[in-house]
């Protein structure tokens, strides 16, 4: 395995080597592995900078009342942080609350602006093959806008994980074969000769529209109709995907799975057969899925000798085994827990390891305005499609509230807040925040806003720093821990809150602390860096969701 470039220690982490450095000293070496200690920024405001629960976990080990045990570990913090503490203090049942200097923030500021665009990056020390498949909905319609949830997840998943020093590829994988693709020929073909659909037929305009687009409709065969269709319709779907700003690796066809001699197909079933996983009942070929956590065993081959989907999945994973991947990650929708539990017992069946396929469950998506609430339904023609989303909201309106919320709840997404420019559209008010940011640097000469003059002025100047410059410092050096959260729990909306939050932090220092003007000259450079700071996290944040940082609005 390789190994992430190194860094600068992230200030917090700082922090905690000293936290943890002044346990190991008091525990002792008595042979205990020893504790992992929090440190929190306290709930309620003077409780100190951070605090520490160290002592209440050592108190057990060594037997002492939590209380004293913090009074020698606020002794051995001083000498491990020298002049980056202020004072250490003991509190409650046996807390410790840590104030730290000015310094101290003045040099987390200053490895803020130096670590520039790789801030909170390379900290996974050995990157795995990582292959994201999503949205992958199949190619017999226009995406909805609810695939614009899948579509915003997994591209701003691989964007953190990417940030992180993972080694990630997107990938969409296309059913351009079997029952449902027969199914939308027949469609087209019928519309093109003007007669009825056939039973469970696609109903949309965009049915009649392929009818008008593909020659010989009416007359060709229905498998070369079908083919067409599903061709124009992926074309339409990745540009759609590429106006989202998702951009793939790679697009696979099911049909070159079951391409070659042996194909991926043959191989999968080859290697499960000698296994003796497999078996014959009812004329079709069942997969013993039960041996692997299944609730029951899945049928493979119908009695027709038609591959289910199942057997295509399990030619996919072994063409992934192929191309040398190590995790993969595929989010999908709230009604596939049942192929969950599926595709990880394919997995082992294979003999790979079912837990490096994580399958994040996505809820679903109400796109409200006023009291309505829009369908979703390709086969009824009854649905709301993406494009049309984007052309209602926009981009970035559409990417952030598919983000904000965690994705094992239901999002409904207001029409009305998120076309609003105020402060009451998340989006709006963290985009404004760095507009702003960018308008005010636009006074500041070009020569004071280069790195060595920002890093110098994160440092400059000898007075006392405000409580408002202080908290914005601190939410600065939470970024690291939020993309390392965000990656390991794949939860993209932890940086989406982030943003928020860091949005109105730098809105309060901005109303309280003024920056252009300020005096003496050194308040001012060091204003002026951290605005810059500001700027750039937000635009790194929004980055990572695939929003727009825009420096006018």
């Amino acid at each position: 395995m390789s190994t992430a470039p190194s860094q600068a220690v992230a200030p917090l982490q700082e922090l905690r080597d000293a936290v943890r450095a002044a346990a190991a000293v008091v525990r002792g070496s008595d042979g205990e592995p020893g504790v992992e200690p929090k440190l929190e920024r306290p709930k309620r405001a003077g409780q100190g900078d951070y605090a520490t629960n160290a002592a209440l976990l050592l108190a057990p080990v060594l037997g002492e009342a939590p209380p004293r045990i913090a009074a020698r570990l606020a002794e051995e913090l001083q000498p491990q942080l020298g002049d980056s503490l202020d004072r250490a203090e003991v509190a409650g049942p046996g807390f410790l609350n840590l104030v730290l200097s000015d310094s101290w923030y003045r040099r987390a500021l200053r490895s803020v602006l130096a670590a520039g665009e790789r801030y909170g990056a390379d900290q996974v020390v050995s990157p795995e093959r990582t292959l994201i498949e999503f949205v992958s909905a199949n190619p017999t319609g226009p995406l909805v806008a609810a695939s614009g949830r899948h579509a915003a997840y997994g591209d701003a998943l691989a964007r953190i994980l990417g940030h992180l020093g993972q080694d990630v590829s997107r990938e969409y994988y296309f059913n351009d074969a079997g029952s449902q693709v027969r199914l939308l020929g027949e469609s087209v073909q019928a519309r093109a000769r003007g007669t009825e659909l056939p039973a469970g037929g696609y109903q949309g305009d965009y049915v009649a529209t392929l009818a008008e687009e593909i020659p010989d409709a009416d007359s060709g065969a229905v498998e070369q109709v079908a083919s067409q269709a599903v061709a124009l319709l992926l074309e339409k779907i990745k540009a759609t995907l590429a106006r989202y700003g998702v951009q793939y690796d790679l697009f696979l066809s099911e049909r070159t799975l079951h391409a070659g001699s042996p194909s991926a197909l043959d191989r999968a079933l080859e290697e499960l057969e000698r296994g003796g996983h497999l078996y014959r009942s009812e004329g079709a070929v069942w997969l013993r899925t039960t041996a692997f956590g299944d609730d029951k065993d899945r049928v493979v081959v119908r009695s027709t000798g038609e591959p289910t989907y199942l057997a295509a999945d399990l030619a996919y994973l072994v063409n992934k085994r192929d191309r040398g991947v190590q995790r993969q990650l595929i989010p999908v929708g709230a009604d596939h827990h049942a192929w969950m539990r599926e595709i990880r017992a394919a997995m082992a069946a294979l003999g790979g390891d079912p837990d490096t396929i994580e399958v994040p469950i996505l809820q679903f998506v109400h796109l409200i305005e006023g009291s309505e609430r829009a369908a979703m339904s390709k086969r009824r023609g009854a649905f709301v499609t993406l494009d049309d989303l984007l052309d209602e909201i926009g981009v970035d309106a559409t990417r952030f509230f598919m983000l904000r919320s965690s994705h094992d709840r239901t999002i409904d997404l207001d029409l009305d807040l998120a076309r609003r420019e105020s402060a009451e559209n998340p989006v709006y008010y963290i985009q404004y925040a760095h507009a702003r940011i960018a308008s005010m640097l636009r006074r500041v000469p070009d020569e004071r806003l280069a790195d060595p003059a920002l890093i110098s002025g994160a440092e400059s100047g000898s007075g006392e720093l405000h409580q408002p410059e202080r908290a914005l410092i601190q939410k600065l050096v939470e970024f690291p821990d939020e993309v390392q959260e965000a990656g390991s729990r794949r939860a993209p909306h932890r940086i989406a809150a982030y943003a928020l939050e860091l949005a109105q932090q730098f809105t309060t220092f901005y109303r309280d602390c003024r920056v252009i003007g300020a005096s003496p000259e050194s308040v001012e450079s060091f204003r002026i860096a951290l605005s810059a700071a500001a700027g750039r996290v937000i635009a790194l944040s929004l980055g990572l969701l695939g929003v727009s940082a825009p420096d006018m609005m």
